[in-house]
């Protein structure tokens, strides 16, 4: 049931979108070789593994996460402190917030699409673009938009997070806040990078790591996350359909930072944003949704699957 709605969702949102904005070719600062990739380490894919967990505990209910026992994905980061909770998997994802001492960082989850949950399904798949709302996003230039239903999803917490975020950065003295998610909630995530680089002291730094994400805006809003969030990853799982949608040709745009798992302990880095021409890289190896599996959306992910409280 999941597999199909959820496809058929995302096709039917590239149909409706017809007042997308065009796609323009990111600025030439973005435009490095785009033909090269670089190899993953074993060392480089195991350090991807805590911010898994912190991704795939994200779709466990607060009450679950309040005491930090959602099982091996809270087991392998026992020393993390859950701070604040929320969501109702619903009208709202599940998130939470809390410090992880081993890396002096605010992590913020956000839960990604429940394969139980339709109304999930719909927020993640439909939306055309939007401007950014100016109480969020100070200071943004007109021209930079976001998927509607990520933007008000993202608007719903946004606030309260960011209150979470600063109390926790005082009382530990964190030098960064690392965000994360996956389908859904890695779009959130990614929303939520530009949001606390514009909201927050410029000596904190911006972290995020996301799994599965499709794409979130149009290209001036990849511009500027490049320009203000250099420390970012977009893991992508094998054939996975998420990330090629919606598509480019309805003015949307990824950021940089994918990352392409091709095989379990085989992965790369691919160049640019949305223009790798490498076939290793996503939007060669999966150039259309009939050519790619949407089971490979759940992962694994180092050995990590999303999409349910496990």
């Amino acid at each position: 049931m999941f597999v199909l709605s959820f496809a058929s969702s995302f096709v039917l949102a590239c149909i409706l979108q017809v007042a997308a904005v065009p796609h323009h070719a990111p600025p030439a600062m973005r435009q490095a070789d785009i033909s090269v990739v670089t190899q993953m380490s074993s060392t480089q894919l195991n350090e991807i593994a805590p911010y898994a967990h912190f991704a795939s505990a994200a779709y466990c209910p607060p009450i679950i996460i309040n005491g930090w026992k959602c099982g091996g994905a809270c087991h392998a980061v026992p020393d993390f402190k859950v701070s604040l909770t929320g969501g109702n998997d619903g009208s709202i994802q599940y998130y939470y917030v809390g410090y992880w001492p081993t890396q002096n960082t605010v992590v913020v989850a956000h839960e990604g699409t429940d394969p139980t949950n339709f109304l999930a399904d719909l927020t993640d798949a439909y939306g055309l673009v939007e401007r950014l709302d100016s109480t969020l996003f100070p200071g943004v230039a007109s021209n930079v938009k976001l998927h509607s239903g990520f933007a008000d999803e993202h608007a719903r917490t946004a606030r309260t997070i960011l209150k979470e975020v600063k109390s926790l950065i005082s009382q530990y003295n964190a030098k960064s806040v690392t965000l994360v998610g996956h389908s859904l909630g890695g779009a959130l995530a990614e929303i939520e990078c530009v949001f606390m680089a514009l909201n927050l002291p410029s000596s904190i730094a911006i972290k995020g790591v996301t799994f599965g994400t499709p794409r979130v805006g149009n290209p001036a809003w990849a511009a500027l996350f490049d320009s203000l969030v250099p420390d970012f990853q977009r893991i992508n799982h094998k054939k996975d359909i998420v990330p090629i949608v919606p598509g480019r040709e309805l003015g949307f745009s990824h950021v940089h930072g994918e990352v392409h798992i091709i095989s379990e302990g085989d992965a790369v880095q691919c160049p640019g944003d949305d223009d790798a021409t490498d076939l290793r890289c996503t939007m060669r190896s999966v150039p259309s949704l009939f050519l790619g599996n949407i089971v490979d959306h759940l992962g694994p992910y180092q050995g990590i699957f999303m999409g349910s409280c496990i």
